[in-house]
């Protein structure tokens, strides 16, 4: 392990975005229901199912045009949140591929933040949707990107008591999602004060642009039936650029950030092999820039592969509710 502290503030098996490419070769929630109506209908967001039945976990399903299906979200609330009448920071926290807005859920972030001051918004993102607005498509809008930062980050500011802030909001995620957390903090800086990298690739072009080719494969097959996320054979150059964590320095400096990488794949999985080895490689050559920016960063190098640690899902939790700002 290297630790890099920033100047301000069970090892779980799943799938991830890397994987799927290589498989495939108010005082309430929400005051009235008409209140939020009216919130969905001034971001393109419509509710078409939801559940507020949980005393902590909320489910909404949204018709969006940015979306040719119906995705959803999970909102985490804090244990106090109905009693207390605090403003909370906000995760969003990104699921990998061939995973869904349940998955976290699934792996156990209730406990990971039982008693801790902070929501926790997990929302769909495609089963190879890389965080991203697709060059080209053949099944409809999949434009993830605009979804989540145009549509959802306002709707979730609008219908809960968040800090609408730089320093109110962190991005995390898992595999593919944890390079959708690298990729949102940079291009849209001034949304999120850290952000959390587990087990996601920091580089687009390494490798003969190993990413971008994992990206157009699995969403071609899983996602966009032929369509690509950076285009192909020819990238769209410029789109690969905008989204690459190593070429988006400067967008890290003043935010925490935490990077976590596997240095033991199973050596009988040649997906968990290939996926892992790939991700640790592009996280120390990230590091390496960090450290000649003079970017402070929390990197973490782990036994094992390709998966969902939930002990070092917990440290970096502690970590975002140190950096943002209070509840």
């Amino acid at each position: 392990m290297s630790t890099h502290r920033p100047t301000r503030r069970n090892v779980l098996r799943a799938a991830g975005g890397l994987s799927a490419a290589l498989a495939l070769g108010g005082a309430g929630v929400l005051a009235t229901a008409s209140a939020a109506h009216a919130a969905d209908d001034g971001f393109g967001l419509h509710i078409v199912d939801r559940n507020e039945g949980d005393a902590r976990m909320r489910y909404y399903r949204f018709a969006t045009a940015e979306i040719g299906w119906q995705p959803a979200v999970n909102v985490l609330l804090p244990d106090d949140y109905h009693t207390s009448g605090r403003t909370y920071p906000v995760l969003y926290l990104l699921h990998g591929g061939l995973q869904d807005f349940i998955e976290f859920d699934r792996q156990g972030v209730r406990e990971w933040t039982a008693g801790k001051p902070l929501i926790v918004v997990m929302p769909d993102g495609g089963q190879a949707g890389w965080y991203s607005n697709p060059v080209s498509t053949n099944v409809g809008p999949r434009n993830w990107e605009s979804f989540h930062l145009n549509q959802l980050v306002p709707w979730i500011d609008a219908n809960f008591r968040t800090y609408a802030e730089y320093d109110g909001r962190a991005v995390a995620g898992f595999s593919m999602g944890g390079f959708g957390a690298l990729k949102y903090a940079a291009k849209y800086w001034g949304h999120f004060a850290s952000v959390s990298a587990h087990s996601g690739p920091a580089d687009l072009r390494r490798n003969g642009g190993a990413v971008v080719h994992w990206a157009n494969v699995s969403a071609a097959v899983k996602d966009l039936a032929g369509g690509t996320i950076y285009g192909a054979p020819l990238w769209d150059q410029a789109r690969v650029t905008a989204d690459n964590p190593m070429e988006r320095l400067d967008s890290y400096r003043n935010k925490r950030i935490f990077l976590v990488a596997g240095t033991s794949p199973d050596p009988t999985n040649p997906f968990d092999q290939f996926n892992e080895t790939e991700v640790l490689a592009g996280q120390r050559e990230f590091r390496a820039l960090l450290d000649g920016a003079g970017i402070p960063y929390e990197a973490h190098e782990e036994p094992g592969g390709h998966v969902i640690r939930d002990y070092m899902f917990r440290r970096d939790i502690d970590g975002i509710i140190d950096r943002l700002r209070k509840a």
